[in-house]
Parts: C-alpha cells; structure tokens; sequence
C-alpha cells in the first residue's frame, strides 16, 4: 500500500503540473477554470484529515495552494486586473456551490434516496466553517495579488521567485489564521488550535515553495502562447 507521503508528493505535482497543462492548451481562460475548480474541490477534501509527516493536516491543502499558482501567474502575464478577476471568479462560484447545495439539502429526499445522509455530511457544514472559508479565501487571494505586484515593483520585474513565493507565503499564513480563528477559536484548547495553525501552515508553505519551478515552466509556456493572446492581455 503507497504512503501517504508518498501519495501526497505525487498529487501535489500532479495538481501543480495540471495547471501547467491547462495553461498550455486554454490560456487565461483555462486559469479562471483551474481556480474555480481547485477552490470548489478543495472545500470537498478539507473535511477529510489525514496523518502526513508525522502530523494531521486535511487534505485539501495541496489543491488550495494550486490557486494561487494559479492566480500568480494570471498576474504576472495578464496584469493585476486579470489576478483580482479570477480571485472574484473563484470567490463567487464558492458561494453558489455552498448556497445551491444547502438548498438542495432541503428537498424531501425519496422513500429510496441513498445520498441525502451523504450529501449533508459532505456540505451541510457549520456556518463558522463555511464563514471562515469564504472570508479567508477573498482575504489572502486579494492580498496575494495586492503583494505579488508590490514585489514586482520593488524588484522592477526581476526575480520572480521572490514575488512569488513572498506574496505567498505571507498569504498562506493570512489563510490559515483567518479560518482557523473564525471556525476553530474556541472550539478547542489555545495549545490545540496553535498546533491547527502551525501544521496546516507547514503543509501549505511546502506546497508555496514546491510550486516555484512550476511558475518558470509557466514563464516558458506563455512565451510559446499565440501573439494575439499576448496583446489583448497587455
């Protein structure tokens, strides 16, 4: 039976190199695509937890770290108007899905229905977990846009590397502090919700770091994208 580490470091290079595929063959479009649906599957996998270095992190952190590849890339070849739309793409399709589905949850299921318990398991999530989600999501993507441009200013375009991995990991930890306070504060003990903040810090800054080769594939395949691509974007 494959490890979970194993299996982990498999599926965040699969899921880092996926959005390099569908950058290639849809452009801009296809990022819009990948954060609408990376963000709606990852608030699938964050209900399930599981043992990963020695640690219990959920497992919706490798597809919510591929957003903001995602979103670093859209602002580093289509400009901070494109970044900040595909953070308010994701945003809003966040709350469809979660106001459809509590919808959805409320029609009378059938004498022989056999997915209602299964379906309120996996989205009739607490208002504090479904809050802090939303909030943390629009407050470290806008953020990570509003960094990664700043960064660029500085460095007068250079050393992408650095905006890339300082806007963030800087972003991450915004993340991870504004859901966790809001779902989990005061739910457990103050030493229990710091080792929840610390360990889904530590997952997500090993997938901020691991996806910095991916952003210089990206620089290359943009260079290989139609010209007519590239004007309409400037």
């Amino acid at each position: 039976m494959i490890g979970n580490e194993i299996l982990w470091t498999g599926f965040a290079l699969l899921d880092l190199a996926a959005v390099l595929a569908v950058f290639r063959f849809f452009g801009r479009a296809g990022l819009l695509a990948m954060i609408v649906f990376s963000l709606l599957t990852c608030n699938i996998q964050v209900i399930k937890t599981v043992q990963l270095f020695g640690i219990t992190t959920t497992l919706g952190n490798v597809l919510y770290a591929s957003v903001f590849l995602s979103t670093d890339i859209l602002g580093e070849f289509y400009g901070k108007k494109a970044a900040q739309q595909g953070v308010l793409l994701g945003f809003t399709a966040l709350i469809l899905v979660t106001v459809y589905m509590h919808i959805a949850l409320y029609f009378t299921p059938a004498a022989n229905d056999f997915a209602q318990p299964h379906l309120q398991a996996i989205f009739g999530f607490m208002p504090r977990i479904a809050l802090g989600s939303m909030l943390a999501y629009l407050v470290s993507q806008w953020h990570d846009v509003w960094a990664f441009h700043l960064l660029k200013s500085w460095t007068r375009g250079k050393y992408l590397w650095i905006r890339n991995n300082g806007s963030t990991l800087i972003s991450q930890a915004l993340d991870t502090l504004v859901f966790c306070t809001i779902a989990f504060w005061g739910v457990f003990e103050t030493s229990v919700w710091v080792q929840i903040v610390l360990s889904t810090y530590l997952m997500k800054t090993i997938m901020g770091i691991l996806d910095t080769p991916f952003i210089y594939l990206a620089r290359h395949i943009h260079k290989g994208r139609p010209e007519t691509e590239k004007q309409a974007s400037a």
